[in-house]
């Protein structure tokens, strides 16, 4: 764990058993197995595990899958278990890692004593959180494609990307085509999708709610509909010119699904866990703390409400300024500082991130952001794949209109966080912290064009 690239979180649906891949194996030649996005098993014999680097496992397993060089920068190997996800460098050696698996819990989990004497990593081939996905619907290898949508499609079902329900409808008519081929109007196929929706949809969307509770959140209504919404979403998809059959390339359509995706701005994340203080409801009533969800890609951060899931704060690194304590100093936290505003005052806003992952966090963040200044300063514009690249779906918008819907899930609900709010010479909004002369942090994006500043005091309504 020497280093920014190492990154955890919370599983995902692909880690629901409890399966071990890397176990107390000598020098001898050994079965290693590692498990792909849709949880199917690539057994490697390999000699002097101990020793063997995940350099090296990667190119064996490349090897066995056939697949094309470009897959060294789109894979990684991960560590997985319930209790921690690990991305690995190229220079670590799995084995060794299993071996110290109890010490990582203890330093990065909370974890109880019991659960981290039982726990086993499994050793995973997924996406390399630092490969671009302006770079993704580049690839034409079907294979690389298809296990780079198993794992998009692991994700949405599992709601760690959060979709609204119609862009979970679009997405699991791309899966019914995929799994049922070409839509055939008629009962069989309705009785197909009714049989195997919750392959199509989240669980969230799945279940039919009923009595005052329900319709009091409004989810009986949503998946009333649901199943309706994704026949009539399915019957949309489009076949490329003469695809009409099942034997259709399915590469277009794995193209359309991870387009899709790419709407959502926290695709390709890494995912940790973290709890957030809850707004106090009334002086009667402690806020208490909420369980979030990070997730940190290339373009930014997103604090994810587990429960509800949606958003509570979605940031680009030039939105925010970022630091991390440690448990040395006090509770392990991750800190976010990001412009906002109160009752009209325009204000700096720290959230507070419990987090035993917190230094990991705060690592992620600065590397990703070292990548970004390193790489080319204009990304292709967000419709550049254009219809010819995607066939199997309507073209993707030049814009992203869920991020433009009332109520997205993809949108910000900074009223549901408990915030510490200042100006810079500590005119205390909330008089929590102390008088500061500029940001609480150095940590932050300096170059390009940021929307980041640090709130002055002549600001204030009351002073000009």
């Amino acid at each position: 764990m020497d280093g920014p690239e190492g990154s955890a979180g919370q599983p995902g649906p692909a880690e629901r058993s409890h399966r071990s891949s890397v176990s107390s194996v000598g020098a001898r030649a050994a079965d290693v197995l590692v498990y792909l996005a849709d949880d199917t098993v690539v057994p490697l014999a390999v000699e002097s595990l101990p020793s063997l680097s995940a350099h090296e496992l990667h190119r064996a397993i490349r090897e066995v899958l056939q697949l094309p060089d470009v897959a060294l920068e789109i894979f990684a190997l991960w560590l997985v278990s319930p209790l921690l996800e690990v991305q690995l460098k190229p220079k670590h050696q799995p084995y060794k890692l299993g071996r110290q698996w109890p010490e990582l819990l203890l330093r990065f989990t909370d974890a109880p004593d019991d659960d981290v004497a039982t726990d086993e990593p499994s050793l995973q081939f997924r996406r390399n959180v630092f490969f671009p996905k302006r770079r993704e619907l580049q690839i034409h290898d079907e294979e690389v494609l298809r296990l780079l949508y198993e794992e998009a499609k692991a994700n949405v079902l599992a709601a760690r990307y959060p979709c609204d329900a119609e862009d979970c409808e679009a997405l699991g008519a791309l899966v019914c085509r995929l799994q049922l081929g070409p839509f055939q109007p008629g009962q069989p196929t309705a009785c197909a999708v009714r049989e195997k929706l919750d392959s199509f949809l989240p669980a969230h969307l799945c279940k039919r709610g009923h009595g005052l509770f329900a319709a009091l959140r409004g989810r009986g209504a949503k998946a009333g509909t649901s199943e309706q919404g994704l026949l009539s979403a399915y019957r949309r998809v489009k076949e490329g010119s003469g695809d009409s059959e099942r034997e259709a390339p399915l590469r277009t359509h794995y193209q359309a699904y991870l387009a899709k995706c790419h709407e959502l701005p926290y695709y390709g994340c890494a995912f940790f866990h973290g709890e957030v203080d809850k707004p106090a409801q009334s002086f009667l009533h402690r806020g208490g703390r909420k369980p979030v969800t990070v997730a940190i890609n290339l373009e930014g951060v997103h604090v994810i409400d587990n429960r509800e899931k949606h958003v509570l704060l979605g940031l680009r690194f030039q939105e925010l300024s970022w630091d991390h304590t440690s448990p040395e100093e006090e509770e392990s936290v991750l800190w976010l500082e990001f412009d906002g505003n109160n009752e009209g005052t325009p204000v700096n806003k720290l959230l507070k991130i419990y987090s035993k992952q917190a230094e990991l966090m705060s690592s992620l963040i600065e590397y990703c952001i070292e990548l970004s200044q390193a790489s080319e300063p204009t990304a292709p514009q967000e419709g550049a794949y254009g219809p010819s690249s995607a066939p199997g779906s309507s073209p993707p918008p030049a814009q992203r209109p869920q991020l433009r819907r009332q109520g997205s899930v993809v949108s910000s609900r900074i009223q549901h966080l408990s915030t510490i709010d200042y100006v810079e010479e500590g005119e205390q909004i909330r008089p929590v912290k102390p008088k500061r002369t500029t940001s609480f942090f150095s940590r932050q994006l300096s170059l390009g064009q940021g929307s980041y500043t640090v709130v002055q005091p002549g600001e204030r309504p009351d002073q000009g």
